[in-house]
């Protein structure tokens, strides 16, 4: 029995032993394997070349920081408008020395909350968090770009004074070493002063100074917690985050930060809640003068910073596939927009334009007396009516003037309703969306259409219908059921297209409905936007990208930049043609023919919201053509604005001063066509009749008196936004 036991007892401890051994062996294995993989990552980051590469990297990383010293951080070279003659518009020196901030004048409150929302470790780092770092390379691994951040305040501020704009490896690599640098020469102090004076805030805005001023018109000791962490929400999406456009954003940010704050300890329960409370009021500037807050300078460096971004590679969109998608882009264009403007604002550069100061003079004089007799202001000081208006010379197709609003005398922000406001464009949008595409598609002047009351349609101005007419005749008298009715034919997805096509970039999912033939958008169109699409109508359906740089010399007298006019085919000529020669039909007999030029032939086209919130003409010659807007910033009914009184005057009077001493040219014909083609096209409206006699009406049906906006000026549907002409 006991030999029995000891061979059984003998049995696992030779299965143990194996066991041992094979653990044993799998850990040598295992240790040679990763020796193997670290000799092997070792050669091939020396045979591959990233050793030399990295080491390339920290040397100019060194090199950049060692040539640095304060007066780096300070303001930077002036910068210089010209006009089209070559004449100084107007110089800007970037932020100004008295701007600037030192760090014992810097309040606590501000480092408190800078470091809470950006770096939480900046006191113990040493430049790099490799934390964050590490997240966002797997990050990048995964996507195969940088998509997180994992910058310190340090390496943020790297970035912002020593680099362009990258994704690649050695772009996060460059900047690591440059905030080693950094944290080498510079004190922590010195790194908050020179990053809280550099960093954009919107809207022209560099460093803290300079955003309390602009927005606030206080000195920096005056803010409050509230209002503190209202400006440092910006910098972190400045277009996103911009207080004059998108407030709500702000104030959610804002938020966000003093949840951070409270969260770190550094402030009290009633303090944190009393400060969620808070209604941050905006106190813009309202005295003083300055040359650069005006319309021209505001859109030339809004378009020069585009031209530099476009040097650079950037690749505008204005339409994504996906929220997320949208939402990257957005990312990107507001970190290369501010470092591109920022080096536009200081570095000296010579910036020529197409701008004519005669003619932005005639054209601001003409919003300013035609719109003189309103006089009541907002809360802020600013006229409450106002008026838009932008200039192209048809030969070029560049930007000759541009007005963002009426006169008056500021010192901060100028808002330019010009390119910056979206409003209901109400008939004025048809000839693009609804009548050149169908003349595309076999539709002429002279064809014939029904005028008649539609049971789930929009109604005629004046309620009343003409019956069988010519397009030239709907169009001339705005007939709204016309243009529905084609526009339902033509599909809201093929119309749309062509204002896609011409760069619109408000354009939203919930604008593919039927209203939006009659003016009813979500957001709306600009005046820059409508004179553009017109200008393709003159231009033989040949769209020109509307901008007004012709070139930009840096400090060195070297030309970085020269504008290439690249256009793109929109409409086809005939169709082109033909819409001119029935939009001159408005000048003569329609709605806008009491205003007509007196001695030059030209084309336009009236547009009316509903209530009368917005009026529209929209006009040209073969000079020049001219978009004009008039209506309250914040949405409401105006006694007799229509788009062939306010706008039409403020068109018609500087038309014809721009026109004084320019011989007067007729519009080019459009080509004749066959009786056999006539007779083809007469068959097809035919079917196409009879099918829509027979065929069910669309179901988006608009409310019998819809609103082109609510009362807040916040979008509502394209449904609640018909033209009543």
């Amino acid at each position: 029995m006991e030999s029995d036991l000891d061979e059984e007892d003998k049995r696992p401890r030779k299965v143990k032993k194996r066991k041992k051994h094979r653990l044993f062996w799998f850990i040598v294995k295992l240790q040679i394997f990763l020796m193997i993989l670290v000799v092997g990552a070792v050669a091939y980051y020396y045979l591959g070349g990233y050793a030399a590469e990295v080491k390339a990297l920290k040397e100019e990383a060194v090199a950049i920081v060692a040539a640095s010293d304060e007066k780096t951080f300070m303001p930077g070279q002036t910068s210089a408008v010209y006009d089209v003659n070559g004449e100084l518009i107007s110089e800007r020196n970037g932020e100004k020395v008295a701007e600037y901030v030192r760090y014992e004048d810097i309040p606590a409150k501000f480092i408190v909350a800078i470091i809470s929302i950006e770096d939480k470790k900046f006191y113990s780092h040493n430049g790099v968090d490799f934390r964050a770092v590490f997240r966002a390379a797997k990050a990048m691994l995964e996507n195969g770009k940088v998509t997180q951040g994992g910058s310190t305040i340090t390496m943020q501020l790297g970035k912002l004074m020593f680099m362009e704009h990258g994704q690649s490896w050695q772009y996060k690599v460059q900047q690591m070493f440059i905030a080693t640098e950094l944290e080498k020469k510079y004190t922590k102090s010195q790194i908050l002063e020179f990053y809280l004076n550099n960093i954009y805030f919107a809207n022209g805005y560099y460093g803290i100074e300079a955003a309390c001023h602009g927005y606030f018109d206080c000195e920096l000791n005056e803010l409050d917690m509230s209002q503190i962490a209202f400006l440092l929400s910006i910098p972190n999406s400045p277009s996103y985050y911009d207080p004059l456009v998108n407030y709500s954003n702000t104030m959610s940010r804002r938020n966000l930060i003093l949840d951070n704050i409270y969260a770190d300890g550094k402030m009290g329960e009633e303090e944190y809640l009393s400060a969620k409370r808070e209604d941050v009021v905006l106190n813009l500037p309202q005295k003083g003068s300055t040359l650069w807050n005006n319309y021209v300078d505001t859109y030339v460096y809004h378009c020069a910073t585009k031209a530099m971004m476009e040097k650079e590679g950037f690749e505008f969109r204005y339409y994504f596939d996906s929220e997320e998608q949208k939402q990257e882009y957005n990312e990107e264009y507001d970190e290369r927009y501010a470092a591109c403007q920022k080096k536009l604002y200081t570095g000296g550069y010579k910036i020529y334009t197409s701008i004519d100061m005669e003619k932005q003079k005639w054209l601001q004089s003409a919003v300013d007396n035609e719109l003189a007799y309103f006089m009541e202001q907002n809360e802020e000081g600013v006229y409450a009516m106002q008026g838009a208006a932008t200039c192209i010379d048809n030969e070029t197709g560049y930007v000759v003037a541009i007005v963002g609003g009426r006169s008056q005398n500021f010192s901060g922000y100028t808002l330019n309703r010009a390119y910056q406001s979206h409003r209901q464009p109400g008939s004025a949008i048809k000839p693009l969306i609804v009548y050149t595409p169908c003349f595309e598609r076999g539709y002429t002047p002279d064809s014939i259409v029904d005028d008649h009351e539609l049971e789930d349609g929009p109604a005629n101005s004046g309620g009343s219908y003409a019956g069988q007419v010519t397009i030239r005749t709907a169009v001339a008298k705005s007939l709204n059921t016309v243009a529905w009715q084609l526009y339902e034919e033509l599909t809201p997805e093929v119309g749309l297209e062509y204002l896609k096509n011409m760069n619109f970039s408000a354009i939203v999912d919930e604008d593919y409905v039927l209203p939006t033939a009659l003016g009813g958008f979500t957001n709306g169109v600009s005046t820059v936007e409508m004179a553009a699409a017109y200008a393709t109508i003159e231009n033989d359906g040949v769209y020109r990208n509307p901008t007004c740089i012709l070139s930009i010399v840096d400090s060195y007298e070297n030309t970085v930049y020269v504008s290439e006019q690249l256009s793109c085919v929109v409409y086809k000529e005939t169709a082109a043609r033909m819409m001119t020669d029935v939009l001159t039909s408005v000048m003569t007999e329609g709605t806008g023919r009491k205003l007509a030029l007196e001695n030059m032939p030209c084309a336009g086209k009236t547009g009316t919201t509903n209530d009368h919130k917005d009026g529209w003409f929209v006009g040209f010659t073969r000079y020049y053509t001219t978009s004009v807007w008039v209506g309250y910033d914040m949405p409401r009914e105006v006694e007799n604005l229509m788009g062939n009184t306010y706008p039409e005057q403020i068109w018609q009077r500087y038309m014809e001063m721009v026109h004084q001493d320019l011989t007067p040219l007729d519009f080019l014909p459009y080509a004749k066509l066959s009786e056999e083609f006539v007779e083809e096209q007469e068959n097809l409206e035919q079917e196409m009749q009879e099918r829509r006699n027979g065929g069910s009406n669309s179901e988006e049906t608009p409310d019998e008196n819809p609103a082109a906006e609510n009362e807040q000026g916040d979008p509502a549907s394209p449904e609640e936004q018909v033209g009543i002409e």
